[in-house]
């Protein structure tokens, strides 16, 4: 009975935080929870042993708020997901340990009103000094070891369905730069809290860019002769030069076993150069293909 009880309570405290979420998302929004960063039972207890527990508890936090940040940069989603959710979906016993399956994203759905629901797990985390002694000569060389990886999974939390499952993975030769920046202090083989947040916002990014584009794939929004213009702006994974394949969509389909629909059928058609990055959206110059292919509501993906 008790229990009954605190469940209910805990059910009108969300209400009252998280009021009419559908009722309140902007017009062609999707309403999305973000949950809180979590590290795999067996990670945390490695960094325990090896000493580093604090280093990772400072690259899950700085996740947290980063990811929260780049996803409203995308400008995709009206996010109903706060740090201080963690307290609530503790007490409901889900994503303690990031196993959200597709029961537990339902509910976590119907608890915040959200449409879809993003976890983030990490499942590797390495930060250390190594030393190499070269024999013959006594001398010694010492190589910055740093390596993060996340799995980050989206679901439709109306149905539980998992929408799209993806690792995401930084190292040495990503931020060599930022290890080598003066400005950026390493104290004891640990990085600085600047180098954690860099860290942190260029995975950030990654995560948001991909799964917004999973649920929202880039579109030409504008055609005047050799340029276009694309519905994605600063924040949102572009930057000047960016490369981006152009498709044509057709028919959608459908798995003959399942029924299941696969999407529209894409038709590559060009080609496009990015010339100018704004706030909300970007032009670029037309590089292959027929001007006339290039129709608004085309779909752009960056090429690989």
């Amino acid at each position: 009975m008790r229990t009954q009880v605190y469940f209910s309570l805990v059910l009108t405290m969300v209400a009252m935080m998280f009021p009419a979420v559908n009722g309140r998302a902007q017009a062609g929004k999707e309403s999305l929870a973000v949950l809180p960063v979590v590290a795999t039972p067996s990670l945390q207890q490695a960094t325990a042993l090896a000493g580093k527990f604090l280093s990772l508890n400072r690259v899950t936090d700085a996740l947290d708020g980063q990811l929260i940040d780049r996803f409203n940069a995308t400008r995709k989603f009206d996010l109903v997901a706060r740090s201080d959710l963690k307290h609530i979906i503790d007490e409901q016993g889900f994503g303690g340990s990031g196993n959200v399956d597709a029961k537990t994203a339902a509910q976590i759905g119907k608890l915040t009103g959200a449409k879809y629901l993003l976890v983030a797990t990490i499942d590797d985390f390495q930060d250390h000094v190594e030393t190499a002694t070269f024999e013959g000569t006594g001398r010694s060389a010492t190589k910055r070891v740093f390596r993060i990886s996340i799995v980050a999974k989206m679901y439709d939390s109306t149905t539980g369905n998992l929408k799209e499952s993806a690792n995401f993975q930084t190292g040495n030769d990503e931020f060599k730069q930022i290890q080598e920046d003066p400005n950026y202090v390493v104290k004891d083989s640990e990085l600085s809290d600047e180098m954690m947040v860099a860290v942190a916002r260029s995975l950030s990014e990654k995560i948001a860019t991909h799964m917004a584009d999973v649920i929202f794939p880039a579109k030409i929004i504008a055609h005047h002769d050799s340029e276009v213009t694309i519905n994605r702006g600063d924040g949102a994974g572009v930057v000047l030069g960016d490369l981006f394949n152009v498709y044509s969509v057709g028919d959608e389909m459908f798995d003959p076993d399942t029924k299941e629909s696969l999407g529209r059928e894409e038709t590559k058609v060009g080609k496009v150069k990015i010339t100018e990055v704004d706030p909300k959206f970007s032009k670029a110059e037309i590089l292959e293909g027929q001007a006339e292919a290039f129709s608004v509501g085309a779909i752009v993906r960056k090429t690989q």
